[in-house]
């Protein structure tokens, strides 16, 4: 037992024989899917969806008959779904601060939302030549001003989609050029609309609704263009006059200087901020540029018009028809009773000023929301927690909404001379309607503008059928149209808030 170990014939004595080994049987051999998952669990863990792996195995030049042998499953989009599903979800964080293309400045939406009241102050210097016989209960001169408003509201709202379209687009000149060319037309279709609503109205009153409509284009290309700041100081001297007149007579003459100098000074900056569209059609000559706004160009000229091939036009009818709709509700809460015909009450431009007001900060709202969305989209990762998270920033922001505009409506209530005090239902009319706005605002950043339009457009209907027939008060008819328009856009933005695509 102790002897030496058998070597055979012509072995060295430190060599020992070869011992057969055992083959590893095929069961205990390591998984080679999982072998794989650990290869690429850093790309595993970072994709959003299985499909992302089998486009990475695709590249990989991995074929189906090769997935079959390897790893047994039938193709790469199964085997893809076992890479998914056997590897956690880790996703990476981007370096450096997180972008927020949302981020928008209080300070420069409020001054929006007063750049839009402003033009309030021109009705209380031309009030005198809206005079004469009333029609409807409003003085006669009413009547053309509102429907050129009320036309000018949806022309320019589809216009400064346009614009913003082509801005979005990263063509400032093109934007230049709808503006152009829209805001004159505009101008002038409202004009005609307020003439043929003139009725008994003096030639006056018509004027100065035609004045109302170009205003109306010039201040849009402005605030397209981003030029709030040189819209407010043309704005700012016939406001002020506005303002003494409240308190002290002022001549006839100078309220016709006030607002004419403030007309003109703001047609020639929206002249000033859109003229280079004309001088870049005509690659430097204004004389080209203007014979190419033509709708058929120069006569003999052959220029390559496909490099600004004009976006379809029905694609800014929806916007339009949303300015349609809500003018029309903004109308019907600053002069519902009236248009009831009842004697005793005056109209409610309280309401109105407070909601042209609460623009500002509905904007600037609006940019929260969707900054606290994208947020959401970070932090969270399944579509119930993101719609838990979007949820609750809209009722934040809704809500802070509703808190401004009574307050806005609360304050301009008590400081309108002659006006009752805003009693509760006039208050929840007024704040069903904020919430039909915002909402609308918001669907249209959905991009359901259709959906928002059609709901404004149905109830602007619906409230002018119960008025017209005395069905109820004006009041309750308004607290009633508000609200179920309100609920219907609700549940449209309730629909909407689980979808990441639609917040893009």
């Amino acid at each position: 037992m102790s002897g030496s170990v058998w070597l055979p014939p012509g072995a060295r004595p430190d060599t020992l024989p070869a011992i057969p080994r055992q083959r590893t049987p095929q069961w205990a051999e390591p998984d080679p899917v999982d072998e794989l998952a650990h290869r690429l669990e850093e790309f595993i863990a970072a994709a959003v969806h299985p499909d992302e792996i089998a486009a990475l195995l695709e590249s990989d030049g991995l074929s189906d008959d090769q997935i079959r042998e390897r790893y047994g499953v039938r193709n790469s989009f199964a085997l893809a779904e076992t890479l998914y599903e056997r590897v956690e979800r880790r996703y990476p964080e981007p370096d450096g601060p997180l972008h927020d293309p949302w981020q928008a400045g209080l300070l420069g939406c409020l001054l929006r939302g007063v750049v839009f009241a402003l033009p309030g102050f021109a009705y209380v210097l031309g009030a005198p030549l809206l005079a004469g016989p009333k029609d409807l209960g409003l003085p006669a001169g009413t009547i053309p001003l509102l429907a050129g408003a009320l036309t000018g509201w949806t022309w320019n709202q589809g216009l400064a989609h346009r614009a913003y379209t082509w801005l979005g687009l990263g063509d400032r000149s093109a934007a230049r050029r709808s503006l152009l060319v829209g805001a004159p037309v505009g101008a002038l279709l409202g004009a005609l609309v307020a003439f043929a609503a003139a009725g008994q109205a003096g030639p006056a009153a018509v004027a100065f609704a035609a004045g109302q409509s170009c205003y109306l284009g010039a201040a849009t290309a402005l605030l397209v263009m981003g030029r709030e700041r040189a819209l407010l100081a043309a704005l700012l001297p016939m406001a002020a006059g506005a303002t003494v007149s409240l308190v002290a007579p002022v001549p006839q003459a100078a309220r016709l200087v006030l607002l004419l100098g403030s007309l003109a000074a703001v047609l020639v900056l929206g002249l000033l901020e859109v003229a280079p569209a004309v001088r870049d059609l005509g690659e430097g000559s204004w004389t080209a540029g203007l014979a190419a706004l033509l709708p058929f160009g120069a006569l003999g000229a052959t220029a390559d018009r496909d490099r600004a091939a004009p976006l379809w036009l029905t694609g800014s009818l929806p916007y339009a028809l949303f300015g349609l709709g809500s003018g029309v509700l903004v109308l019907y809460a600053a002069l519902g009773d009236v248009l009831a015909g009842q004697e005793h009450s005056a109209v409610a431009a309280p309401a109105a000023v407070a909601l042209t007001l609460s623009m500002g900060p509905a904007e600037w709202l609006l940019h929260r929301f969707r900054s606290g969305s994208l947020a959401g989209l970070r932090s969270t990762s399944t579509p119930r927690a993101f719609w838990r998270t979007t949820a609750r920033t809209v009722v934040e922001c809704l809500g802070a909404y509703l808190a401004v505009l009574s307050l806005l409506g609360l304050a301009t209530a008590a400081l309108w001379p002659h006006t009752p005090g805003l009693s509760a239902l006039r208050l929840t009319g007024l704040l069903l309607l904020g919430v039909v706005l915002w909402t609308g605002l918001l669907l249209q950043s959905f991009g359901a503008v259709l959906s928002a339009a059609a709901v404004c457009c149905l109830a602007a209907l619906a409230q002018t059928v119960a008025l017209a027939t005395h069905a109820a008060g004006p009041h309750t008819v308004a607290a009633a149209v508000y609200g179920t328009a309100a609920a219907a856009q609700a549940a449209l933005v309730c629909a909407l808030l689980g979808r990441a695509t639609a917040h893009r």
